[in-house]
């Protein structure tokens, strides 16, 4: 059965470790971004770069989802691309290869075509780059042993 909130949206209520997998609702979790973050795309990209950089990209997808879901219609493919791109991180960090490489290109594929002119400073050009050469690197050797240095999100 899974938690809705009042309005009756499904909402996960359980406690989730640091790569965001849900833990028993008994278990002691890390601190989680609120459902109903929505941070201005300034604040976003700050707070996301602290999170990828911190190694926590489960949290920092959930801070570029929230703003992805109110950007306005111009912008919106280039914050899914960078929520996914925390998405794939996450992947990796879990050791799932496949799930890394798949949203890792799917996130090069919406962040490329902002690389001319992108809004709000976002290093467009140089995150797909990121993406697809590290999903490439992936796909051809494997995860690597150590984690991955997140692209700087500005720049």
């Amino acid at each position: 059965m899974r938690d809705r909130d009042a309005g009756g949206r499904a909402r996960n209520a359980r406690p989730r470790d640091e790569l965001g997998r849900p833990l028993a609702r008994d278990a002691t979790g890390v601190p989680r971004a609120p459902d109903d973050i929505a941070l201005p795309p300034a604040e976003a990209l700050i707070e996301a770069q602290h999170l990828l950089d911190a190694g926590q990209a489960f949290q920092a997808h959930e801070v570029l989802e929230g703003t992805w879901k109110l950007a306005v219609p111009a912008e919106r493919e280039l914050w899914r691309g960078l929520a996914q791109l925390a998405v794939g991180i996450t992947h990796a960090q879990r050791g799932n290869r496949a799930g890394a490489v798949a949203l890792l290109r799917r996130s090069a594929e919406r962040i490329g075509p902002y690389g001319q002119g992108p809004p709000h400073g976002i290093a467009a050009a140089s995150v797909a780059d990121w993406a697809n050469r590290t999903a490439e690197d992936i796909d051809r050797v494997g995860l690597p042993d150590r984690p991955l240095t997140p692209p700087r999100l500005t720049g």
